[in-house]
């Protein structure tokens, strides 16, 4: 059996694997061919020969641990970039042996590379005040001043991706008694979202839908009728939070993006007291770990733990005070029956 050129690995792992197997969105396939295109230069400038003259011989441990030294020395890549290239690479080769078993050897070297130990990137949320002030000062008038300010309370409401607002289309909009909106998440999930009544009332308006509209059209257009990119999104974001990111509340040198909606909206409903769980689900993670960090950077919500914790103060001769449940009467009703 002729074994296949590293050209068609890559077409097959590119085409095939990532979408259809694995079931990865566009840009997830996009950061996957960068990070492999970087590797395949390096190499072909290491061995040297062309692109298309690189051979699956080529792609060794040695050239692997070079590469990524070369990401952080040269390309000055913060660890957290060479961690995710790594974990391309991890793939790739993994995908190769399961196609080329001479690779196999090769493979199993690279997937012992460890990962470098990063300090979690800082989570950026808008408190509550901060949220009132940017809706306040939103143009009321202009072409696009309803598209804004459903596309911001749109982010604030539902905490979603960028992406996932890019491809919002119509006929992922249920209005009605219990107003809700289908998300197309990562990993190709969907999840389901409520949506506020204020946010049904602008979407409503902005879509204008009639019976003869055309369901299968964006939620979210640029001036040319097209659907908004993640880029003019965020461009969207960046331009109405100007006056907030150059506050005193915010880090110096940082912008507030569509993403920081999305912390924003996870830290609100943690502080109005929604189970974990259910903000799991709402913001669509895969594993719980990510939706506890949340729990770790609200500060009032720590505050308030102390308060709860904090031992009665006494002076002496004074009687310590009755407990708030012994005042509970239908509390005291409740453990009586049991």
């Amino acid at each position: 059996m002729t074994t296949p050129s590293l050209g068609t690995l890559l077409q097959a792992f590119l085409a095939d694997e990532l979408p259809v197997q694995k079931g990865l969105r566009l840009a997830s396939i996009r950061a996957h061919r960068d990070a492999l295109r970087l590797f395949l230069i390096f190499v072909a400038e290491d061995v040297p020969c062309r692109l298309t003259q690189i051979t699956l011989e080529a792609l060794t441990l040695d050239r692997v641990q070079r590469f990524l030294q070369h990401l952080e020395t040269t390309r000055h890549n913060h660890r957290r970039t060479r961690n995710h290239r790594l974990t391309v690479l991890h793939s790739f080769f993994e995908f190769l042996a399961r196609r080329v078993p001479e690779c196999l050897n090769v493979a199993q070297q690279v997937a012992a590379v460890p990962l470098k130990r990063v300090p979690p990137p800082d989570t950026q949320f808008l408190d509550r005040e901060q949220i009132a002030t940017l809706f306040r000062k939103l143009p009321s008038d202009g072409r696009f001043s309803l598209r804004d300010r459903a596309l911001l309370l749109f982010l604030y409401n539902t905490g979603a991706r960028a992406q996932e607002v890019a491809d919002l289309l119509v006929e992922h909009l249920e209005f009605g008694a219990q107003p809700r909106v289908r998300l197309h998440g990562k990993g190709d999930k969907w999840r389901i979202c409520p949506l506020w009544q204020q946010t049904t009332r602008l979407l409503e308006e902005l879509i204008n839908p009639t019976p003869q509209s055309p369901t299968a059209r964006a939620v979210f257009t640029s001036p040319r009728g097209l659907a908004l990119t993640r880029f003019g999104i965020y461009k969207i974001v960046r331009r109405h939070t100007a006056h907030l990111a150059s506050s005193h509340a915010q880090p110096s040198g940082h912008h507030i993006s569509p993403h920081v909606f999305r912390h924003t909206a996870a830290v609100h409903l943690l502080e109005a007291g929604v189970d974990v769980n259910v903000i799991r689900g709402w913001l669509g993670h895969a594993s719980l770990e990510t939706t506890n960090r949340y729990a770790e950077i609200t500060v009032r919500l720590k505050e308030a733990a102390l308060r709860l914790c904090e031992p009665p103060v006494t002076s002496p001769g004074t009687r310590p005070r009755t407990p708030i449940w012994k005042d509970d009467q239908a509390l005291l009703t409740w453990l009586s029956s049991l």
